[in-house]
């Protein structure tokens, strides 16, 4: 079967060698263009593109608006062309352009988690599970009828980087067997019911503020699930002074349930060895833990050492604005 595929992220790979590897032909990938990344802002290609120029053509057009962004798969002439994490919106007529259509590969349990950030929102809600689904696109946010799911566990230390590492292992395998199915007729795609549709929206700032009136568990997993695309963070705020300072936190876990009573945001002890630290603080109901934390421009420490530091923490101190 003559394939194209279209992706950009490291989350794309997987998918991407199982196609190199398999007996379909790969004849083309797209992929984003490429963006400044690091301090340098250095022009930096894709993983896809990385992993593809050697053995594919690949086009990095910045849009699909016009025929002539999607020129190249008429070349290329594909059977089916394989979309996994591409970041960029199918038109019609690109839809359509492939005679078995155009296969997506999702990471979540369609219906639920349309969108963006599946990974990360299925740990926010605590789902007990999230999985991969395959499915035939069309002009919807994910609505496309499905043709194979494939369930996982979520843990319960999944970051949302363990999370996305494992479903990227399951996607290639996936992928394939849906090809097979979806050509030979063995397979057939049926519509995703109506109930149970949830949308996961892109990450943004408002998703790594911690408001510690939250509960406990629920804060918790915040900080685990946008590791490590992104950290969670509060500030500190001192009873003598206006200025705030931003902290970021890169681990905790639960603390006791009961306790002294405190306001949420109030740390209530500071442990202070410096391998096996912590920070514990009230939240909403329940307390946490901190266990590693940074100072924007500073480097990750353990709780103990930075307690202990630049501008020492200390019960009866309070971190998090208002809500």
């Amino acid at each position: 079967m003559r394939v194209a595929f279209a992706g950009t992220p490291q989350f794309a790979l997987p998918v991407l060698l199982e196609l190199l590897h398999s007996h379909h032909r790969l004849v083309g990938v797209l992929t984003q263009p490429d963006r400044p990344q690091g301090r340098g802002r250095q022009l930096t290609a894709s993983p896809v593109k990385l992993a593809a120029q050697a053995s594919v053509p690949v086009h990095q057009p910045a849009s699909l608006k016009t025929p002539a962004d999607w020129a190249c798969l008429l070349e290329w002439r594909p059977d089916v062309l394989v979309v996994v994490a591409y970041g960029l919106i199918l038109p019609q007529a690109v839809l359509d352009l492939p005679p078995l259509g155009c296969l997506n590969v999702h990471a979540s349990l369609l219906p639920r988690w349309r969108g963006a950030a599946p990974i990360e929102r299925a740990l926010l809600a605590g789902d007990a599970e999230t999985g991969l689904t395959v499915m035939r696109m069309e002009a919807g946010l994910d609505t496309g009828p499905i043709l194979l799911q494939r369930r996982v566990p979520i843990e319960p230390l999944d970051t949302g980087g363990s999370l996305r590492d494992r479903l990227a292992d399951l996607s290639g395998p996936l992928l394939l067997e849906a090809l097979a199915g979806w050509a030979d007729g063995t397979l057939t795609a049926r519509a995703q019911p109506d109930e149970g549709v949830t949308y996961a929206r892109k990450l943004d700032k408002r998703d790594a503020e911690i408001h510690w009136g939250d509960p406990a568990e629920q804060i918790e997993r915040q900080i685990r699930a946008l590791r490590p695309r992104a950290t969670a963070e509060t500030v500190r705020l001192d009873a003598d002074s206006a200025a705030e300072e931003r902290l970021l936190v890169h681990a905790a876990r639960l603390g006791p349930r009961t306790g002294p009573a405190a306001e949420p945001g109030e740390i209530l002890a500071v442990h202070g060895s410096h391998q096996d630290g912590y920070i514990r603080v009230q939240c909403g109901s329940g307390s946490l833990e901190l266990l590693r934390l940074q100072r924007p421009g500073g480097s990750p420490q353990s709780a103990g050492v930075f307690a202990s530091g630049h501008r020492p923490l200390q019960p009866h101190m309070r971190l998090g604005r208002a809500r």
